[in-house]
């Protein structure tokens, strides 16, 4: 065996020691994306697109993970943990990509450019994102990254993996909060009207 071979098998990263960093990656080695290790984890093979993990929460932790300081994704590696398992059904996925409308639309209310466009303009720009799209929009909704916006995402990432097929997630507008109703779980064979 060639002994440069030998020295990187010996000190071949695992999910313990990987050093979470920005970019797609294309083996631990070179370092991983929160995603990446998520997937090792899971005992998939290694890529950014795990399929155990919520595609819209996957959106947002890519673009997330990305965006940040190496100091902050540090933090994320809890979550490579929390979000494998969390794929869910359309109506899970659909509530994830609502939560994630509604974060980005608070984040951008208070944005002195979405005050300065005219209304028809403000119509188009921040119409709210679909799918994986949502995820992507909401992490580049924070324009710049501090102590306070970075709590603030691991919270809603937090909210979304508490968002499964059991409860029903509305909001309160009266509250300012969210308010947990149960709702009917998977399988559940009653229709209420």
């Amino acid at each position: 065996m060639d002994p440069r071979q030998e020295t990187e098998t010996v000190s071949d990263p695992t999910h313990q020691t990987v050093r979470l960093s920005r970019g797609k990656h294309t083996s631990p080695r070179r370092g991983a994306c929160v995603m990446e290790l998520a997937s090792l984890l899971a005992g998939e093979p290694f890529s950014d697109r795990p399929d155990c993990v919520c595609p819209v929460i996957g959106a947002f932790l890519r673009a997330y993970n990305d965006s940040i300081d190496d100091h902050r994704r540090q933090d994320l590696y809890a979550y490579a943990a929390e979000v494998v398992g969390s794929r869910a059904c359309s109506g899970v996925e659909q509530a994830r990509v609502e939560r994630l409308n509604e974060w980005t639309e608070q984040r951008r209310r208070s944005s002195r450019t979405r005050r300065l466009l005219p209304p028809w303009l403000r119509a188009i720009l921040f119409y709210p994102a679909s799918g994986e799209l949502a995820g992507t929009v909401a992490a580049h909704s924070i324009r710049r990254h501090t102590d306070e916006t970075h709590a603030a995402a691991l919270e809603l990432l937090d909210e979304l993996l508490r968002i499964s097929s059991g409860v029903d997630h509305r909001f309160d507008t009266n509250a300012g909060s969210r308010t947990h109703v149960p709702g009917p779980r998977l399988g559940d064979e009653r229709i209420e009207a």
